[in-house]
């Protein structure tokens, strides 16, 4: 029932553009079908349900940060923790500039999913999370950043790198790399420095 290739990949993308415009809630299988110039009958022989859509889109953007997040760590050095939160916060900033409908579809929409689904996303969610808890509480124990609470930083940073994707337009005033040097900047002085 399910079909795979160029006709998949056009509903996630008609969908992720409307789940990002309007909401999984407000979108419906109708306005998914109309986007494709389809019945929405139709799209049933592509897809299963509208959970299924929402379900590919952010198992697809979780796949995209964790590979990302994976070659940024091992391209930086292990014993640097300045090196390696700069490598994931660029890592972060390239796949939500690559395609920021998904990117935001991943931050705002997965709560949708039901079930084993929902609990999945929310796993993987949380261990992205944690390597950068990891490094922040890696940093603070040689000195690069100072001591701070890891899970409250690693959100506040998150919650940053996130916002991108309401905002980011690839004929922007800034580039996709500038973007990402800035915020490399900004995370690693949020830490670095004591602003009291």
């Amino acid at each position: 029932m399910i079909e795979s290739g160029a006709r998949r990949r056009e509903i996630d993308e008609a969908a992720s553009e409307l789940f990002h415009a309007h909401g999984y809630a407000a979108t419906s299988v109708r306005d998914i079908a109309r986007a494709l110039d389809i019945q929405g009958a139709s799209l049933y022989a592509h897809v299963a349900s509208k959970e299924d859509v929402l379900w590919s889109i952010v198992d697809g953007a979780a796949t995209a940060f964790e590979i990302k997040a994976d070659e940024a760590e091992s391209e930086t050095a292990a014993s640097d923790p300045v090196e390696r939160l700069a490598a994931l916060v660029e890592a972060h900033v390239d796949v939500v500039t690559a395609d920021p409908e998904r990117a935001s579809v991943f931050v705002t929409e997965w709560r949708h999913l039901s079930g084993d689904r929902r609990a999945a996303i929310a796993t993987r969610r949380d261990a992205y999370e944690a390597r950068f808890r990891a490094v922040i509480e890696d940093g603070t124990a040689v000195g690069a950043f100072r001591a701070t609470d890891s899970a409250l930083a690693a959100t506040f940073i998150l919650t940053a790198l996130n916002g991108i994707a309401t905002w980011y337009r690839p004929d922007g005033r800034l580039s996709a790399d500038r973007i990402a040097d800035h915020y490399v900047d900004l995370a690693l002085r949020s830490l670095s420095e004591d602003h009291r």
